[in-house]
């Protein structure tokens, strides 16, 4: 009955200013970090992903190399691996982070569930072998990745909640439905004050 945070793709690139930069990205950064100052004993562990892409090719279709990006499918050039912008951004307090999860080397990739810990192993694997069982999720961008990601979580039978104050995303309208379609597939919506531990 273990509980985990995944953190979902606070770089760079996602922040103001980034090569995809969603407006309150810097804002969900400084709130994680006050998140786990405050409460990290509710969670056992802490999980945190970033794209990973690669520089040498256009990782499946993800990157628009020879025609303009259409945001849905294709996306600027973002969070190539070993760069400024796929680091995490500076206002995250990584210390806290017991794994550190890559996706996107060299295909699209939106959920936490299609990457791979630095250290070896899904993410479906370290749940598995550290009993967690509810999962609370915060990060960027509630449309895409945490969407993604939080469907995958419920599919693979966690309970979790979206800590909806330390989440932004692309569009208001899209987030706004993706945030619905998180509660109605099952998930729980709750605010950080929420959190206890």
């Amino acid at each position: 009955m273990g509980r985990a945070l995944f953190i979902i793709d606070v770089q760079n690139d996602f922040t103001e200013g980034g090569a995809l930069g969603v407006e309150g990205g810097e804002a969900v950064a400084a709130g994680v970090s006050e998140l786990l100052a405050a409460h990290r004993g509710a969670y056992d562990m802490v999980f945190a992903s970033r794209d990973w892409h690669d520089a040498d090719n256009d990782n499946g279709g993800h990157f628009a190399t020879a025609e303009a990006p259409d945001f849905v499918d294709s996306w600027p050039v973002h969070c190539v691996a070993g760069t400024f912008g796929a680091e995490y951004h500076d206002d995250l307090t990584t210390k806290s982070i017991d794994f550190h999860i890559r996706k996107g080397q060299g295909k699209p990739a939106y959920s936490i569930f299609e990457g791979t810990a630095e250290e070896g192993g899904s993410v479906v694997e370290l749940l598995d072998t550290h009993g967690i069982t509810q999962i609370d999720i915060a990060g960027l961008a509630t449309d895409y990745c945490v969407r993604a990601s939080a469907l995958d979580a419920l599919e693979h039978g966690r309970d979790v909640r979206i800590i909806t104050d330390l989440v932004a995303g692309v569009a208001p309208e899209s987030s706004r439905e993706a945030l619905a379609e998180m509660a109605r597939a099952g998930a729980d919506l709750v605010l950080a004050a929420q959190v206890e531990g």
